[in-house]
Protein backbone atom coordinates (compact mmCIF):
# COMPACT_ATOMS: atom_id res chain seq x y z
CA UNK A 1 0.00 0.00 0.00
CA UNK A 2 1.82 3.15 -1.20
CA UNK A 3 0.43 5.40 1.03
CA UNK A 4 2.33 8.18 2.46
CA UNK A 5 2.66 10.35 4.91
CA UNK A 6 3.76 13.73 3.96
CA UNK A 7 6.84 14.00 6.49
CA UNK A 8 7.85 10.69 4.27
CA UNK A 9 8.22 12.77 0.86
CA UNK A 10 11.83 12.06 0.67
CA UNK A 11 11.11 8.15 0.15
CA UNK A 12 9.30 9.47 -2.94
CA UNK A 13 11.99 12.35 -3.93
CA UNK A 14 14.65 9.34 -3.50
CA UNK A 15 13.24 7.03 -5.94
CA UNK A 16 12.74 9.83 -8.90
CA UNK A 17 16.24 10.60 -8.67
CA UNK A 18 17.38 7.02 -8.80
CA UNK A 19 15.24 6.88 -12.00
CA UNK A 20 12.78 4.49 -10.28
CA UNK A 21 9.74 6.47 -10.31
CA UNK A 22 5.85 6.00 -10.53
CA UNK A 23 3.98 7.26 -12.80
CA UNK A 24 1.04 8.80 -10.56
CA UNK A 25 1.37 10.63 -7.67
CA UNK A 26 -1.98 11.70 -5.60
CA UNK A 27 -1.19 14.44 -3.20
CA UNK A 28 -4.45 14.92 -0.50
CA UNK A 29 -5.22 16.60 2.03
CA UNK A 30 -4.63 20.54 3.06
CA UNK A 31 -4.57 22.49 -0.28
CA UNK A 32 -1.17 24.57 0.40
CA UNK A 33 0.63 21.46 2.08
CA UNK A 34 -0.88 19.79 -1.03
CA UNK A 35 0.88 22.41 -3.60
CA UNK A 36 3.31 22.48 -1.37
CA UNK A 37 4.52 18.34 -2.07
CA UNK A 38 3.51 18.53 -5.58
CA UNK A 39 5.91 21.22 -6.19
CA UNK A 40 8.42 19.24 -4.46
CA UNK A 41 7.69 16.18 -6.49
CA UNK A 42 7.94 17.85 -9.98
CA UNK A 43 10.70 19.97 -9.17
CA UNK A 44 12.68 16.13 -8.56
CA UNK A 45 11.54 14.89 -11.86
CA UNK A 46 12.50 17.93 -13.63
CA UNK A 47 15.79 18.07 -12.29
CA UNK A 48 16.70 14.87 -12.99
CA UNK A 49 15.45 14.27 -16.44
CA UNK A 50 14.42 17.40 -17.60
CA UNK A 51 11.08 17.80 -19.45
CA UNK A 52 8.08 20.35 -19.26
CA UNK A 53 5.20 21.14 -16.54
CA UNK A 54 1.80 21.16 -17.73
CA UNK A 55 -0.49 22.92 -15.44
CA UNK A 56 -4.44 21.93 -15.68
CA UNK A 57 -7.04 22.88 -13.78
CA UNK A 58 -9.04 20.01 -12.59
CA UNK A 59 -11.75 21.98 -11.19
CA UNK A 60 -12.83 22.52 -15.12
CA UNK A 61 -10.89 20.44 -17.02
CA UNK A 62 -13.18 18.12 -18.62
CA UNK A 63 -11.35 14.36 -17.35
CA UNK A 64 -12.07 12.69 -20.71
CA UNK A 65 -9.60 15.72 -22.14
CA UNK A 66 -7.09 15.08 -19.29
CA UNK A 67 -6.48 11.56 -20.14
CA UNK A 68 -6.77 12.23 -23.38
CA UNK A 69 -3.31 14.00 -23.09
CA UNK A 70 -2.18 11.26 -20.73
CA UNK A 71 -2.35 9.06 -23.24
CA UNK A 72 -0.65 11.18 -26.04
CA UNK A 73 3.31 10.61 -26.77
CA UNK A 74 4.81 14.11 -26.42
CA UNK A 75 7.48 15.20 -29.03
CA UNK A 76 9.13 17.06 -26.26
CA UNK A 77 12.49 16.06 -24.50
CA UNK A 78 12.28 14.40 -21.04
CA UNK A 79 9.74 13.71 -18.70
CA UNK A 80 6.15 15.22 -18.94
CA UNK A 81 4.25 16.46 -15.61
CA UNK A 82 0.69 17.02 -15.90
CA UNK A 83 0.30 18.73 -12.77
CA UNK A 84 -3.80 18.40 -11.77
CA UNK A 85 -4.71 20.57 -9.03
CA UNK A 86 -7.99 20.73 -7.58
CA UNK A 87 -9.50 17.08 -9.09
CA UNK A 88 -12.96 16.14 -8.15
CA UNK A 89 -12.19 12.90 -9.54
CA UNK A 90 -12.22 11.35 -6.36
CA UNK A 91 -15.61 13.08 -4.85
CA UNK A 92 -18.15 11.25 -3.90
CA UNK A 93 -21.65 11.82 -1.51
CA UNK A 94 -19.76 10.40 1.34
CA UNK A 95 -17.54 13.34 1.46
CA UNK A 96 -20.58 16.33 1.07
CA UNK A 97 -20.99 16.58 4.78
CA UNK A 98 -17.10 17.54 5.18
CA UNK A 99 -17.80 19.57 2.23
CA UNK A 100 -20.59 21.61 3.72
CA UNK A 101 -18.84 22.12 7.13
CA UNK A 102 -15.56 23.61 4.94
CA UNK A 103 -17.93 26.04 2.99
CA UNK A 104 -19.74 26.80 5.94
CA UNK A 105 -16.47 27.32 8.32
CA UNK A 106 -14.96 29.55 5.44
CA UNK A 107 -17.56 31.45 5.17
CA UNK A 108 -17.48 32.30 8.71
CA UNK A 109 -13.60 33.00 7.70
CA UNK A 110 -14.59 35.74 5.23
CA UNK A 111 -13.14 33.29 2.53
CA UNK A 112 -15.51 33.87 -0.23
CA UNK A 113 -13.40 31.91 -2.54
CA UNK A 114 -12.43 29.54 -0.25
CA UNK A 115 -16.29 29.16 0.66
CA UNK A 116 -17.02 29.41 -3.45
CA UNK A 117 -14.99 26.29 -4.15
CA UNK A 118 -16.23 24.08 -1.70
CA UNK A 119 -19.66 24.73 -2.66
CA UNK A 120 -18.96 24.02 -6.12
CA UNK A 121 -17.73 20.66 -5.09
CA UNK A 122 -20.28 19.58 -3.68
CA UNK A 123 -23.35 20.75 -6.00
CA UNK A 124 -20.89 18.53 -8.85
CA UNK A 125 -20.71 15.52 -6.60
CA UNK A 126 -24.91 15.62 -6.76
CA UNK A 127 -24.83 16.44 -10.60
CA UNK A 128 -26.24 19.83 -9.69
CA UNK A 129 -25.10 23.24 -11.61
CA UNK A 130 -25.53 27.22 -9.49
CA UNK A 131 -27.42 28.47 -12.56
CA UNK A 132 -30.99 28.00 -11.08
CA UNK A 133 -30.95 30.90 -8.70
CA UNK A 134 -31.38 30.04 -4.75
CA UNK A 135 -30.40 26.54 -5.55
CA UNK A 136 -29.48 25.93 -2.14
CA UNK A 137 -32.31 27.28 -0.64
CA UNK A 138 -34.42 25.66 -3.16
CA UNK A 139 -34.12 21.68 -2.03
CA UNK A 140 -36.48 20.31 0.14
CA UNK A 141 -35.13 18.16 2.72
CA UNK A 142 -36.00 15.01 1.21
CA UNK A 143 -34.01 16.55 -2.13
CA UNK A 144 -30.87 17.87 -0.10
CA UNK A 145 -30.50 14.51 1.51
CA UNK A 146 -30.62 12.59 -2.03
CA UNK A 147 -28.57 15.02 -3.34
CA UNK A 148 -25.56 15.18 -0.88
CA UNK A 149 -25.81 12.42 1.58
CA UNK A 150 -26.44 13.90 4.87
CA UNK A 151 -29.71 15.91 6.16
CA UNK A 152 -30.56 19.37 5.07
CA UNK A 153 -28.92 22.00 7.66
CA UNK A 154 -31.50 23.94 10.32
CA UNK A 155 -29.61 27.09 9.27
CA UNK A 156 -30.91 29.06 6.23
CA UNK A 157 -28.58 27.68 3.82
CA UNK A 158 -29.31 31.66 1.77
CA UNK A 159 -25.79 32.81 2.52
CA UNK A 160 -24.75 29.38 0.33
CA UNK A 161 -26.47 31.05 -2.68
CA UNK A 162 -25.46 34.48 -2.29
CA UNK A 163 -21.65 33.56 -2.27
CA UNK A 164 -22.20 31.68 -5.19
CA UNK A 165 -23.84 34.41 -6.95
CA UNK A 166 -21.06 36.79 -5.88
CA UNK A 167 -18.62 33.86 -6.82
CA UNK A 168 -18.84 31.70 -9.52
CA UNK A 169 -16.27 28.70 -9.88
CA UNK A 170 -15.45 27.82 -13.23
CA UNK A 171 -18.08 24.56 -14.01
CA UNK A 172 -16.59 21.68 -14.54
CA UNK A 173 -17.26 19.97 -17.51
CA UNK A 174 -18.21 16.06 -18.37
CA UNK A 175 -16.22 13.60 -18.23
CA UNK A 176 -18.95 10.50 -19.05
CA UNK A 177 -16.79 7.36 -18.02
CA UNK A 178 -13.42 9.06 -18.40
CA UNK A 179 -12.66 8.10 -14.91
CA UNK A 180 -13.08 4.32 -15.67
CA UNK A 181 -10.77 5.05 -18.59
CA UNK A 182 -8.41 6.57 -16.35
CA UNK A 183 -8.07 3.44 -13.90
CA UNK A 184 -7.49 0.97 -16.83
CA UNK A 185 -4.30 3.58 -18.45
CA UNK A 186 -3.15 3.52 -14.56
CA UNK A 187 -3.71 -0.17 -14.65
CA UNK A 188 -1.50 -0.45 -17.95
CA UNK A 189 0.42 2.18 -17.74
CA UNK A 190 1.18 5.88 -19.14
CA UNK A 191 2.41 5.72 -22.52
CA UNK A 192 6.31 7.41 -23.07
CA UNK A 193 7.75 9.63 -20.13
CA UNK A 194 4.25 10.80 -18.99
CA UNK A 195 3.63 11.62 -15.23
CA UNK A 196 0.49 12.20 -13.72
CA UNK A 197 0.05 14.91 -10.57
CA UNK A 198 -2.76 15.09 -8.97
CA UNK A 199 -4.22 17.38 -5.92
CA UNK A 200 -7.11 17.00 -4.17
CA UNK A 201 -8.26 18.30 -0.79
CA UNK A 202 -11.50 15.92 -0.15
CA UNK A 203 -11.16 12.71 -1.32
CA UNK A 204 -13.40 9.41 -0.77
CA UNK A 205 -11.00 6.43 -0.23
CA UNK A 206 -13.10 4.04 -1.17
CA UNK A 207 -13.17 4.53 -4.89
CA UNK A 208 -11.94 2.46 -6.98
CA UNK A 209 -9.44 5.46 -8.45
CA UNK A 210 -8.02 5.81 -5.17
CA UNK A 211 -7.65 2.11 -4.71
CA UNK A 212 -5.73 1.75 -8.18
CA UNK A 213 -3.59 4.83 -7.82
CA UNK A 214 -2.39 3.43 -4.01
CA UNK A 215 -1.36 0.02 -5.94
CA UNK A 216 0.59 1.46 -9.39
CA UNK A 217 1.70 4.95 -7.86
CA UNK A 218 2.23 6.79 -4.84
CA UNK A 219 0.16 8.37 -2.48
CA UNK A 220 0.57 11.46 0.18
CA UNK A 221 -1.40 12.23 2.80
CA UNK A 222 -0.98 16.15 3.73
CA UNK A 223 -4.13 16.34 5.72
CA UNK A 224 -3.89 17.22 8.92
CA UNK A 225 -5.12 15.90 12.54
CA UNK A 226 -7.73 18.27 13.94
CA UNK A 227 -9.34 18.85 17.14
CA UNK A 228 -7.27 18.95 21.04
CA UNK A 229 -5.74 15.80 21.77
CA UNK A 230 -2.12 15.55 22.57
CA UNK A 231 -0.90 13.77 18.75
CA UNK A 232 -3.25 15.95 17.25
CA UNK A 233 -1.21 19.23 18.79
CA UNK A 234 1.89 17.82 18.19
CA UNK A 235 1.10 17.49 14.68
CA UNK A 236 -0.67 20.34 14.06
CA UNK A 237 2.47 22.34 16.00
CA UNK A 238 5.55 20.60 14.03
CA UNK A 239 4.09 21.62 10.93
CA UNK A 240 3.98 24.94 12.09
CA UNK A 241 7.94 24.58 13.23
CA UNK A 242 8.58 23.14 10.04
CA UNK A 243 6.75 26.27 7.83
CA UNK A 244 8.21 28.46 9.89
CA UNK A 245 11.95 26.96 9.84
CA UNK A 246 12.32 26.42 6.07
CA UNK A 247 10.82 29.91 5.56
CA UNK A 248 13.06 31.67 8.01
CA UNK A 249 16.25 29.95 6.45
CA UNK A 250 15.31 31.48 2.68
CA UNK A 251 14.95 35.04 4.49
CA UNK A 252 18.39 34.27 6.49
CA UNK A 253 16.41 35.01 10.01
CA UNK A 254 16.00 33.27 12.89
CA UNK A 255 12.94 32.79 15.93
CA UNK A 256 13.14 33.08 19.42
CA UNK A 257 11.88 29.48 20.27
CA UNK A 258 8.97 30.59 23.18
CA UNK A 259 7.90 33.60 19.77
CA UNK A 260 7.34 30.54 17.83
CA UNK A 261 5.15 28.82 20.21
CA UNK A 262 2.97 32.31 20.66
CA UNK A 263 3.09 32.08 16.72
CA UNK A 264 1.15 28.61 16.83
CA UNK A 265 -1.56 29.95 19.76
CA UNK A 266 -2.35 32.97 17.73
CA UNK A 267 -2.55 31.69 14.01
CA UNK A 268 -3.38 27.51 14.71
CA UNK A 269 -2.44 25.48 11.88
CA UNK A 270 -3.03 27.64 8.90
CA UNK A 271 0.14 26.68 6.77
CA UNK A 272 -0.69 29.44 4.18
CA UNK A 273 -1.28 31.82 7.06
CA UNK A 274 1.80 30.53 9.01
CA UNK A 275 4.34 31.57 6.39
CA UNK A 276 2.69 34.96 5.34
CA UNK A 277 3.06 36.01 9.13
CA UNK A 278 6.23 34.87 9.29
CA UNK A 279 7.61 36.49 5.97
CA UNK A 280 6.10 39.47 7.42
CA UNK A 281 7.74 39.37 10.40
CA UNK A 282 11.13 38.71 9.18
CA UNK A 283 10.52 41.68 6.26
CA UNK A 284 10.20 43.60 9.57
CA UNK A 285 13.23 42.38 11.36
CA UNK A 286 15.22 44.20 8.53
CA UNK A 287 19.02 43.93 9.64
CA UNK A 288 18.36 42.12 12.88
CA UNK A 289 18.67 38.26 12.32
CA UNK A 290 16.37 37.58 15.28
CA UNK A 291 12.70 38.02 15.46
CA UNK A 292 11.49 38.70 18.95
CA UNK A 293 8.21 38.63 21.18
CA UNK A 294 8.27 42.40 20.91
CA UNK A 295 7.91 42.35 16.77
CA UNK A 296 5.11 39.23 16.92
CA UNK A 297 3.48 41.63 19.66
CA UNK A 298 3.61 44.82 17.60
CA UNK A 299 2.51 42.45 13.45
CA UNK A 300 0.77 39.86 14.43
CA UNK A 301 -2.62 40.22 17.56
CA UNK A 302 -5.03 37.28 18.10
CA UNK A 303 -7.24 35.70 15.12
CA UNK A 304 -10.38 36.68 14.69
CA UNK A 305 -11.25 33.25 15.19
CA UNK A 306 -9.26 32.85 18.57
CA UNK A 307 -10.62 35.62 20.06
CA UNK A 308 -14.23 34.71 19.01
CA UNK A 309 -14.11 30.95 20.29
CA UNK A 310 -11.85 32.79 23.72
CA UNK A 311 -15.21 35.15 24.03
CA UNK A 312 -17.53 32.09 23.84
CA UNK A 313 -15.59 30.16 26.55
CA UNK A 314 -15.93 32.91 28.65
CA UNK A 315 -20.00 33.30 28.32
CA UNK A 316 -20.03 29.15 28.46
CA UNK A 317 -17.89 29.80 32.21
CA UNK A 318 -19.97 33.01 32.80
CA UNK A 319 -16.75 34.79 33.22
CA UNK A 320 -18.52 38.14 32.73
CA UNK A 321 -15.54 40.23 33.41
CA UNK A 322 -13.62 38.13 31.02
CA UNK A 323 -16.43 38.13 28.43
CA UNK A 324 -16.44 41.91 28.66
CA UNK A 325 -12.89 42.14 28.23
CA UNK A 326 -12.64 40.36 25.41
CA UNK A 327 -15.52 42.12 23.65
CA UNK A 328 -13.90 45.14 23.73
CA UNK A 329 -10.90 43.86 22.12
CA UNK A 330 -12.97 42.26 19.80
CA UNK A 331 -14.72 45.73 19.03
CA UNK A 332 -11.07 47.54 18.97
CA UNK A 333 -9.72 45.01 16.55
CA UNK A 334 -13.05 46.26 13.96
CA UNK A 335 -15.10 43.18 14.51
CA UNK A 336 -18.52 44.21 13.47
CA UNK A 337 -21.23 43.68 16.69
CA UNK A 338 -23.22 41.76 14.59
CA UNK A 339 -20.35 39.29 13.83
CA UNK A 340 -20.26 38.80 17.28
CA UNK A 341 -23.71 38.38 17.55
CA UNK A 342 -24.14 35.81 15.06
CA UNK A 343 -21.20 33.87 16.69
CA UNK A 344 -22.92 33.74 20.40
CA UNK A 345 -26.18 32.22 18.56
CA UNK A 346 -24.45 29.73 17.07
CA UNK A 347 -22.39 29.11 19.85
CA UNK A 348 -25.79 29.07 22.52
CA UNK A 349 -27.71 27.14 19.87
CA UNK A 350 -25.39 24.48 19.53
CA UNK A 351 -25.60 24.34 23.56
CA UNK A 352 -29.18 24.26 23.49
CA UNK A 353 -29.27 20.86 20.76
CA UNK A 354 -26.17 19.46 22.96
CA UNK A 355 -28.57 20.08 26.13
CA UNK A 356 -31.84 18.41 24.23
CA UNK A 357 -29.66 15.68 23.05
CA UNK A 358 -28.56 15.19 26.86
CA UNK A 359 -32.33 14.81 28.00
CA UNK A 360 -33.29 11.64 25.64
CA UNK A 361 -33.97 8.59 27.71
CA UNK A 362 -31.76 7.20 25.11
CA UNK A 363 -29.08 6.79 25.11
CA UNK A 364 -28.72 7.92 28.68
CA UNK A 365 -26.22 11.00 29.73
CA UNK A 366 -24.46 11.00 32.76
CA UNK A 367 -22.17 14.03 34.08
CA UNK A 368 -20.00 11.55 35.32
CA UNK A 369 -19.37 10.27 31.88
CA UNK A 370 -15.56 10.26 30.61
CA UNK A 371 -14.35 10.73 27.61
CA UNK A 372 -13.23 7.67 26.77
CA UNK A 373 -17.27 6.28 27.69
CA UNK A 374 -18.30 9.27 25.49
CA UNK A 375 -16.41 8.17 22.40
CA UNK A 376 -17.30 4.42 22.26
CA UNK A 377 -20.54 4.48 23.29
CA UNK A 378 -22.42 7.27 23.72
CA UNK A 379 -21.48 9.34 20.62
CA UNK A 380 -22.30 6.49 18.36
CA UNK A 381 -25.57 5.66 19.75
CA UNK A 382 -26.38 9.18 19.27
CA UNK A 383 -25.31 9.13 15.53
CA UNK A 384 -27.32 5.70 14.93
CA UNK A 385 -30.23 7.90 16.26
CA UNK A 386 -29.46 10.20 13.33
CA UNK A 387 -30.67 13.26 15.24
CA UNK A 388 -28.51 16.50 14.05
CA UNK A 389 -26.17 14.46 12.17
CA UNK A 390 -24.02 17.57 11.36
CA UNK A 391 -23.03 18.34 14.25
CA UNK A 392 -21.49 15.42 15.40
CA UNK A 393 -19.13 15.29 13.17
CA UNK A 394 -16.16 17.06 14.79
CA UNK A 395 -13.88 15.44 16.95
CA UNK A 396 -15.14 12.99 19.83
CA UNK A 397 -12.80 14.80 22.42
CA UNK A 398 -14.19 18.22 20.87
CA UNK A 399 -17.53 17.28 20.92
CA UNK A 400 -16.86 15.65 24.93
CA UNK A 401 -16.08 19.08 25.95
CA UNK A 402 -18.85 20.74 24.38
CA UNK A 403 -21.88 18.66 25.53
CA UNK A 404 -19.57 18.75 28.90
CA UNK A 405 -20.98 22.86 28.93
CA UNK A 406 -23.81 21.88 27.81
CA UNK A 407 -24.48 19.72 30.55
CA UNK A 408 -23.83 23.08 33.11
CA UNK A 409 -26.30 25.16 31.05
CA UNK A 410 -30.87 24.62 31.60
CA UNK A 411 -33.02 24.54 28.97
CA UNK A 412 -34.63 27.60 30.27
CA UNK A 413 -31.21 29.39 30.39
CA UNK A 414 -30.16 28.77 26.90
CA UNK A 415 -33.26 29.62 25.46
CA UNK A 416 -33.28 32.71 27.55
CA UNK A 417 -29.70 34.00 26.39
CA UNK A 418 -31.06 33.29 23.05
CA UNK A 419 -33.87 35.56 23.27
CA UNK A 420 -31.25 38.24 24.39
CA UNK A 421 -29.19 38.02 21.38
CA UNK A 422 -32.29 38.39 19.22
CA UNK A 423 -33.49 41.89 21.33
CA UNK A 424 -29.42 42.89 21.29
CA UNK A 425 -29.48 42.38 17.11
CA UNK A 426 -33.02 44.24 16.89
CA UNK A 427 -31.60 47.26 18.82
CA UNK A 428 -28.60 47.25 16.83
CA UNK A 429 -29.95 47.46 13.53
CA UNK A 430 -33.08 50.28 15.31
CA UNK A 431 -31.97 52.40 17.80
CA UNK A 432 -28.93 54.62 18.41
CA UNK A 433 -27.65 53.39 20.93
CA UNK A 434 -24.03 52.98 20.92
CA UNK A 435 -23.42 49.04 20.19
CA UNK A 436 -20.77 48.56 22.80
CA UNK A 437 -23.41 49.42 25.52
CA UNK A 438 -25.89 46.93 23.79
CA UNK A 439 -23.25 44.31 23.66
CA UNK A 440 -22.16 44.76 27.29
CA UNK A 441 -26.14 44.91 28.91
CA UNK A 442 -26.17 41.71 26.47
CA UNK A 443 -23.25 40.09 28.13
CA UNK A 444 -24.08 40.62 31.60
CA UNK A 445 -27.60 39.21 31.17
CA UNK A 446 -26.84 36.22 29.66
CA UNK A 447 -23.93 35.67 31.93
CA UNK A 448 -25.71 36.30 35.17
CA UNK A 449 -28.40 34.13 34.72
CA UNK A 450 -28.24 31.70 37.14
CA UNK A 451 -28.61 28.12 36.64
CA UNK A 452 -28.74 25.65 39.56
CA UNK A 453 -26.58 22.97 38.51
CA UNK A 454 -28.44 19.40 38.37
CA UNK A 455 -26.70 17.02 40.66
CA UNK A 456 -26.98 13.96 37.89
CA UNK A 457 -28.73 14.32 34.27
Amino acid sequence: MAVHKRSDLGTILDEITRGAPKQIYLCCGERYLCRQAAASIEQAFLEHGGGTSHAIDGAAEDPARILSRLQSLSLLPGWQVYRVSDSRLFLSRAVGPELWDKAHKAHQDNKTESSARYLAQLLALAALTDEQPGIFTALSEQQWQTAFGFSRPADNPAWADEILARHRPPAPAGGGDATERLITAIENGLPGRNILLLLAETVDKRKRLYNAIKKHGQVVDCSIAEGASRAAQDQQKGIVRELAAATLKELGKTIEPQVLEQLFERIGCHPVAVVREVEKLALYADERTQITGADLDLLIGRTREEAVFELSEAVAARNTSQALIILHQLLRDGIHALAIIATLRNFLRRLLIFKSLQLLPQPAWSRSMSSSQFQSSYLPALKDGGRWPELLTGHPYALFMSFSKAADWSLPTLKHGLTRLLEAEFRLKGTPLPAHIILEEMLVTITAAATPRPPTR
